[in-house]
């Protein structure tokens, strides 16, 4: 090979290299900060080869989450309230309240959306004589910002969360449900806030941020590695924290409650074999239940039935041990 072509393939390698990583920056980019307007680009099932094309070049558009419904559509009482974070960050909740209640749910919604997509589980934990609070994370609804972190400031929006309602219901039972992103950071909390709830309930956790990362990857058509790694890596330099580090498999070990783990059979964002590993690591007593059909989605919606006895199931159990 000619002096002259080694210097060509060599500056088109670093040219396709440089390409790859500014796309990586960008998506990365997209997938943590909300944009103020625009349509929401749909799920990878849903778009076609063209618009994948468009997405991988462009990223993903998801404006920033709000809140078009409250606990009032459900006809149940409910009050706003703001828990105050140090670094300056406002978290706003609805708490709905019930008599004599046998303690206090307070839900984390998941990735990208608002806490009104926890009205129905609240509602069902209304019904069986619970308190509730229901939390935007930072960068949604009613609360400040405009980012997410995928669960790892989050952590710190639930120890806050569980701060606050100690406050507002001394001595309660607290329970924490989360649903995907928000089971993560019910989980980081515990582990790096020492956050000690009475018991917790996850519906499809992530085990490591990287394999949640490939599963959305794959959903596009494209490679996992290096495309994962590069957006986790980058997400990490713009967020600041260490993406690969971002483990809840470790995160559940430190768990010395009660936990209910809900999982889908047919969920590609969250594999059976994803999801089990991050129940093989809590400590008992613990339980794993499996929705034959269910993809990633809220479990409650998908099989009401089954997902309500096994939750009255768990929580009278908890209340023997409180």
């Amino acid at each position: 090979m000619t002096t002259k072509r080694a210097s060509y393939v060599l500056w088109t390698v670093l040219a396709i290299v440089l390409s790859v990583n500014i796309i990586a920056y960008m998506q990365a980019r997209a997938m943590t900060h909300f944009t103020q307007a625009g349509q929401r680009t749909e799920p990878p099932e849903r778009l076609s080869v063209g618009a994948k094309i468009r997405t991988v070049l462009s990223g993903v558009t998801i404006p920033r989450p709000e809140n078009h419904h409250t606990p009032a559509d459900l006809k149940l009482p409910y009050a706003v309230h703001w828990i105050h974070e140090p670094d300056g960050t406002r978290l706003e909740g609805w708490i709905v309240p019930y008599p004599d209640s046998h303690g206090v749910v307070l839900l984390f919604h998941a990735y990208a959306v608002s806490k009104e997509t926890l009205l129905a589980p609240a509602s069902a934990f209304h019904e069986l004589g619970y308190d509730t609070l229901l939390l935007d994370f930072r960068g949604s609804g009613g609360s400040s910002g405009h980012e997410t972190s995928l669960g790892v400031r989050e952590g710190t929006d639930v120890a806050w969360a569980v701060i606050y309602t100690q406050h507002m219901w001394p001595g309660k039972p607290i329970i924490l449900y989360g649903v995907s992103m928000g089971a993560v950071a019910i989980l980081r909390a515990i582990a790096t806030a020492g956050v000690a709830p009475a018991a917790i309930i996850l519906e499809s956790p992530f085990d490591r941020l990287d394999t949640a990362v490939t599963n959305r990857v794959r959903a596009m058509g494209l490679p996992g590695f290096p495309v994962a790694e590069l957006l986790v890596f980058w997400g990490s330099m713009q967020e600041g924290f260490d993406g690969f580090a971002h483990n809840p498999v470790d995160y559940a070990t430190t768990v010395r409650c009660p936990a209910l783990l809900l999982l889908g059979d047919e969920d590609a964002r969250v594999t059976i074999a994803q999801g089990t590993h991050v129940f093989d690591k809590l400590h008992e007593p613990k339980q794993l239940v499996r929705f034959p059909h269910a993809n990633h989605e809220f479990l409650l919606l998908e099989d009401p039935v089954t997902w309500r006895r096994h939750v009255m199931q768990f929580l009278e159990s908890v209340k023997q041990h409180v």
